[in-house]
């Protein structure tokens, strides 16, 4: 953990203390890092000196940037006082530059330094979080997908101010700006993305998930017209392979772009803009006269593509609260799923049909258009910090005054905080946790075998059985129908995880999650045996190495689903960063499987290539297991891992050994008594 990582720790505690008490109630996460860094100690509240400038003297320029230096670096995120410090800090910039304004800027300065007294300000901040606790609390729920990965930290280079122009002199700053920030009028404010109502949020559930089941439905039909595209082109099969593995490439770049893109304009702008150029990247596939224009718009297709799957979770965050956010993903993510495994199905009877292989592409671009005119007319801006920025322009435009503003219209992009964040955290999660690293290599894996298994059931099912193209696709009805029995299994579990979490008051513990990967991984295994030695000869009937299927869907949907919820409840803050690095090394695999696929099982056979992938998935089976006992163990090194679950029991072991020690001080007082007696 490094300084940058440290500073945002402290900003969200400054942000919403209600919010950091649940992550780090015992301050273990602050304690730890000043202990790393003893050269680091807290900022101590400022005390009354013999410096200090006596009544009717104006601060000095040092006093100045001191008083406005030392609440600006607890309270960089969002704290309800980091106007105040930022508006003297820019009394002080222009100093240079206005003279005339001197007896102004001494007057606004010493106002200001007196509202930063720390006793006030603290109590402030409590009053207004009191008095405001939608207007912290629910923005930052979006902080479990995308947090804070663009406008937290102020890096504008140090330079003169431009003239204000007309020989006007610089107006006067406002008197107080936190009067004219805007905000949500309570919990039961309508255009609170929550308090919607529950047929608008169905709406726009269905057409995100739409356009998801676009995307997805066209990163695997191309593989079902690749002997024909391969035929058109004059090229073999293992270079029309890379039709796929580029598209699912651009899944790897695109969150890179559409995180950040998502924080800074909403999530509606970025949904109808990205389902729009993949329709139009579809079409130049579809028109395309040379297999390099096939190939780069298949890239830009998955880049554009990838926003959905990028966007659709903060939007859950966004409208749901935690009782129905895993319900909503759980459905979300079975519907997905599915959109890979209908891909070669339907793909392979239009590529057998009269229609051609260009309308495997066709189909996905009218899909896209599609996707993006719903979304134009039915999805509504969900992302609280966009609707109190369109609040104030409301509000400004009515009203006249043009100080009305939101807490979004501060935010300052910076490029070098984009790629840190959005680059360079993830890079050292990945490689720093055991956790990350582990769960990512078992859900890469998976990943990979999902677009390996389109060469693999072509070969069972298309040479060995000598099924033709669009029959030869209808076996991934059993994967289907096990990812759908992998959600069923979800639901049924999910009242007993939200009892123990009641229970535990509101504490999440990460390996509640990890009960259905401990029995998919297991699934998933045998799953792949089966198919292995049932479907490579040709001579059992096709039903038995058809229902392989059921297993090999289940373990994948309930290990991906449960290990990508057991990131999220061990990183909390940190989740956002862990995820981009799973989705990261996840599409990699995906996009290097089906290179080698090919090669492999016309190398060692089908049966053998699949038993080498099962003993692959037997490797991986113990990890869930590992983490269910010594997870515990192995967040408590973390550096990132806040563990409330860990202080939480720490605070009860506590409250119990003092218990403990009463119970037996008040049995020794009353021995005494009876002994004097």
């Amino acid at each position: 953990m490094n300084s940058e990582d440290a500073a945002r720790l402290r900003a969200e505690r400054d942000a919403s203390p209600s919010r950091w008490r649940d992550y780090d109630p015992s301050d273990d996460l602050r304690e730890r890092w000043y202990a790393e860094h003893p050269a680091s100690p807290p900022v101590a509240p400022p005390s009354p000196s013999a410096n200090a400038p006596t009544q009717g003297e104006p601060p000095r320029q040092e006093e100045v940037e001191d008083a406005t230096l030392r609440p600006s670096r607890a309270s960089r995120a969002s704290s309800a006082t980091s106007s105040l410090s930022s508006l003297t800090t820019m009394n002080t910039r222009r100093a240079s530059q206005a003279a005339s304004m001197s007896a102004q800027r001494t007057m606004t300065t010493g106002t200001n330094i007196a509202r930063l007294d720390t006793a006030h300000r603290d109590r402030a901040v409590f009053e207004y979080l009191e008095r405001h606790p939608t207007a912290i609390g629910r923005i930052n729920q979006h902080r479990l997908q995308h947090s804070l990965t663009v406008g937290q930290t102020r890096s504008r280079p140090e330079k003169p101010l431009p003239d204000f122009g007309g020989n006007k002199p610089y107006p006067p700053l406002l008197p107080d700006r936190e009067e004219y920030v805007v905000e949500f009028s309570g919990h039961d404010d309508p255009n609170h993305p929550q308090n919607w109502p529950t047929k608008q949020k169905l709406i726009i559930f269905s057409v995100l998930v739409f356009n998801s089941l676009s995307a997805t439905f066209a990163s695997s039909i191309f593989s079902a017209a690749s002997m024909s595209v391969g035929a058109h082109f004059h090229v073999g099969n293992e270079v029309i392979t890379l039709g796929t593995s580029l598209f699912v490439l651009g899944y790897a770049f695109g969150p890179i772009a559409w995180a950040p893109f998502s924080e800074l304009y909403g999530r509606r702008l970025p949904v109808i803009l990205a389902a729009s150029m993949f329709g139009i990247f579809e079409i130049g596939v579809s028109v395309a006269k040379d297999l390099q224009t096939v190939l780069i718009c298949r890239f830009f297709a998955g880049l554009f593509g990838s926003c959905a799957l990028t966007i659709v979770p903060a939007v859950f965050a966004d409208m749901f609260n935690n009782k129905y956010r895993g319900l909503a993903v759980a459905a979300f993510s079975a519907t997905i799923f599915n959109g890979p495994l209908l891909g070669p199905l339907v793909g392979g009877f239009i590529t057998k049909s009269y229609l051609g292989w260009r309308w495997t592409q066709y189909i996905p671009a009218i899909m896209g258009f599609t996707a993006a005119i719903l979304a134009f007319f039915f999805q509504k801006e969900s992302y609280p910090p966009i609707i109190l920025v369109e609040k104030a322009s409301e509000l400004r435009r009515l009203t006249r005054n043009w100080g009305i503003h939101a807490k979004q219209d501060e935010v300052e992009v910076d490029f070098k905080e984009l790629i840190q964040k959005n680059v360079g955290r993830p890079l050292r999660i990945l490689f720093l946790e055991p956790i990350v690293l582990l769960v990512t290599i078992y859900m890469s894996f998976l990943y990979g075998i999902l677009y390996l298994s389109f060469t693999a059931y072509a070969l069972i099912w298309g040479r060995v059985y000598g099924f033709s193209p669009g029959v030869s696709g209808l076996p991934y009805f059993a994967l289907i129908v096990g990812v759908f029995i992998g959600f069923a299994a979800f639901l049924l579990e999910n009242p007993g995880y939200v009892k123990k979490l009641e229970a535990n008051e509101n504490v999440p513990v990460p390996e509640w999650r990890l009960l259905l990967p401990m029995i998919g991984g297991v699934s998933f295994a045998v799953g792949l045996f089966w198919l292995a030695w049932t479907g490579y000869q040709g001579t059992i009937h096709w039903i038995v190495p058809t229902l392989s299927g059921v297993l090999i869907g289940f373990g994948i949907y309930t290990v991906f689903l449960q290990l990508l919820n057991y990131i999220i409840d061990s990183y909390l803050m940190f989740a956002a960063s862990a995820i981009a690095a799973n989705t990261l090394l996840r599409s990699l695999f995906g996009a290097i499987f089906p290179l080698f696929a090919t090669y492999m099982f016309e190398g060692i056979g089908i049966n053998w290539g699949l038993t080498l992938l099962g003993c692959v998935s037997v490797l991986l089976i113990p990890m869930p297991f590992i983490f269910f006992f010594f997870g515990k163990r192995i967040r408590a090194k973390s550096k990132f891992a806040p563990a409330p679950d860990l202080a939480l029991d720490k605070k009860r072991r506590e409250a119990e050994a003092g218990g403990e020690n009463g119970s037996s001080s008040q049995e020794d007082g009353s021995g005494g008594e009876k002994k004097d007696a």
